[in-house]
């Protein structure tokens, strides 16, 4: 059953932002369809003064004069009164967008404008970028991240399996629900809805990507490996076009930028050794694997291997989105055939984390041996199903700084 009242907290970060005189601009950054419009349209009904919303997810992207155009009604129409909200969504489609949004900004402050300003991007590189080169010292991020475990389980009242197969798209679980539990539906909804749109207008469409065809299948490839750790010679060795591994790793970013998936580096406290190592590939969102991939929640469920790497990849991509812009850094452990699942670091507290997604209580045993061996000050935990120091449903509840606190 469906929830109509429920409501993502993320926002309680952008009224914190915004409770100052002359806030800097906030920026909402996140993957698409998991709400941000939803939300701030729903801010700004309960914004106490005038509000103005616009955005660039059009046939035809607008240009840059658009931007200052819409700004300057803006002022007119907000004139007089004591503070006004500007919102622009989907930023990232305009061409030069940071460069007058900074004009903009810096004529307002000069003037004491009380205009508030809230920026939205499903971009993460093409946003940032523009950030970085125009907007610097004048914003503040607010991170959107996909749809937790919690978030699902108070929304739509799913179990945590089903959570791990259907992954956290909520426009996606609606349908689902809606349909009678179609996954036919469901599957094509995330395939054609979701991810071609993704790869066609966040992506391909704004980036030079010289080999398209190319970079679809390093998506498909990725879908087809989650949790693991691949090497990007061996993933070379599995695509039908000819590439290199510099282009592979570039589109590797490209996907991370659009927030489809985080190749983690390897640990080892060498920065430098980092760099070079073979990533693992974590989706962020189960839907992504499993819509790909045409399959079956009991097909799923009954293959032990199969669903093993789904858990992994369900607690690796809630380690990712419940702690972006936190500064806590995710990475995995492997030398020769020891292997620790993911490493978590914050300052100088380090966490190594097994999961074990069907073992019993019984079966559970001191992993990390040689992970605590090599590093002395670091912690290890176990999260599995039974009998584990956190249990895989909690677990994905757990922002790190709580999962530090523990081990303390």
């Amino acid at each position: 059953m469906t929830n109509p009242h429920f409501q993502r907290i993320h926002l309680e970060t952008l009224t914190s932002h915004l409770n100052i005189a002359h806030p800097p601009i906030q920026v909402i950054l996140g993957p698409r369809q998991v709400g941000k419009t939803t939300a701030i349209l729903e801010y700004q009904k309960k914004w106490k003064g005038p509000s103005v919303y616009h955005t660039a997810d059009q046939v035809s992207p607008p240009d840059a004069l658009w931007v200052e155009h819409q700004w300057q009604k803006a002022r007119k129409q907000l004139s007089g009164q004591s503070r006004g909200l500007l919102i622009f969504d989907e930023i990232q489609k305009i061409p030069r967008w940071s460069e007058v949004v900074k004009k903009c900004y810096d004529e307002d402050r000069r003037k004491s404008n009380s205009l508030c300003v809230v920026l939205l991007g499903s971009s993460s590189l093409l946003v940032q970028r523009g950030l970085t080169e125009s907007l610097a010292g004048r914003f503040e991020m607010v991170h959107f991240p996909h749809w937790s475990f919690k978030e699902c389980r108070d929304c739509f009242g799913i179990s945590f399996d089903e959570y791990v197969f259907y992954g956290g798209y909520p426009g996606a679980w609606q349908i689902f629900l809606d349909s009678d539990r179609n996954e036919e539906r469901w599957s094509a909804y995330v395939r054609d809805a979701l991810i071609e749109t993704v790869l066609n207008k966040d992506i391909l469409l704004l980036t030079p990507v010289t080999k398209p065809a190319l970079f679809r299948q390093t998506f498909q490839l990725s879908c087809m490996h989650p949790a693991e750790i691949f090497s990007l010679n061996k993933m070379l060795g599995q695509l039908q076009d000819a590439g290199n591994a510099s282009t592979i790793a570039s589109y590797l970013k490209l996907l991370d930028a659009a927030m489809l998936l985080k190749p983690l580096e390897r640990y080892s406290g060498n920065r430098l050794r980092q760099k070079v190592s073979s990533p693992k590939l974590i989706l962020l969102n189960n839907a992504l694997v499993n819509a790909s991939a045409q399959r079956k929640f009991a097909e799923a469920r009954k293959d032990q291997a199969l669903w093993g790497r789904l858990v992994e990849n369900a607690i690796g991509a809630s380690l990712v989105n419940n702690n972006a812009g936190t500064g806590i850094e995710i990475s995995y452990w492997r030398e020769r055939d020891q292997e620790v699942d993911f490493v978590i670091k914050f300052g100088t507290k380090v966490i190594g984390i097994e999961v074990k997604a069907n073992a019993k209580a019984k079966q559970i045993q001191s992993y990390g041996a040689a992970f605590l061996k090599k590093y002395p000050k670091a912690k290890m935990i176990t999260v599995a199903r039974q009998g584990g120091d956190i249990s895989l449903e909690e677990f994905v509840t757990m922002p790190a700084a709580e999962i530090f606190a523990g081990t303390n």
